[in-house]
């Protein structure tokens, strides 16, 4: 008898600040944009897309657009949701 496959879900991983910070930083180290994308709205699912939606300012709908595949979301509506999420990006100058 053939098993069924359960669809993955990566929100369910990030259930920890650490978990959620290690996650964003391999994809950003990656600098796949559309990665970092996904992985945005998969920390937003593990949050709760309401409470991200309250503390953003940003409609439900309007989070789900900006996390659907091929959304190419203004750089403010990201950096409002991060803020929501409590993410801070950071930099680093190194010379090679």
């Amino acid at each position: 008898m053939a098993g069924t496959l359960v669809p993955f879900d990566m929100a369910t991983l990030l259930d920890s600040d650490e978990a959620i910070s290690e996650y964003l930083s391999q994809v950003l180290a990656d600098g796949d944009t559309d990665e970092l994308l996904r992985a945005l709205g998969h920390v937003a699912r593990a949050r709760g897309m309401a409470q991200v939606s309250r503390d953003s300012g940003l409609g439900r709908a309007s989070l789900y657009k900006t996390f659907a595949p091929g959304a190419k979301p203004r750089f403010d509506t990201v950096v409002k949701v991060m803020r929501a999420l409590g993410i801070q990006l950071r930099t680093q100058v190194t010379h090679g």
